[in-house]
């Protein structure tokens, strides 16, 4: 009986292939009033190189080595979690993570909590888009 199903779900399966193979050759008519206000909206977020979102501050320090050990742990310890350091005299500040909303940000800070407990979220409107992507 499970032989009987199996090689019927593979019949289906290929008759489904086989349909979809087919469908190659699909041209999409666009009206030019919807290709206008997309090639707006593409040249209009070309020009805004930064977004506005949320970060985590770990580190605040006058320090710069303190600041170089600590980048140089938090990459090892987390490789996909984007960082950027700034430097606001006299203090240089490090923040990792990049996330739309506050909310987002919070879940890591809470998974931070232990290693850097006197973290804290600070808006950034300095964000580049590629930091969004990936983690």
């Amino acid at each position: 009986m499970q032989r009987i199903i199996i090689a019927l779900f593979m019949l289906v399966m290929s008759f489904g292939a086989a349909k979809a193979q087919g469908l190659q050759n699909i041209q999409i008519k666009e009206d030019p009033a919807i290709s206008n206000l997309m090639n707006q909206y593409v040249e209009g977020n070309k020009q805004k190189p930064y977004i506005n979102g949320w970060r985590l501050q770990i580190l605040a320090t006058t320090d710069r080595p303190k600041l170089d050990e600590t980048l140089n742990n938090f990459k090892a310890q987390y490789p996909f979690v984007p960082v950027t350091w700034l430097h606001e005299r006299p203090y240089y500040l490090l923040r990792v993570g990049a996330y739309h909303s506050k909310l987002q940000a919070m879940s890591l800070q809470q998974i931070l909590k232990g290693p850097y407990p006197g973290s804290y979220l600070v808006q950034d409107s300095q964000i580049s888009p590629i930091d969004f992507i990936g983690y």
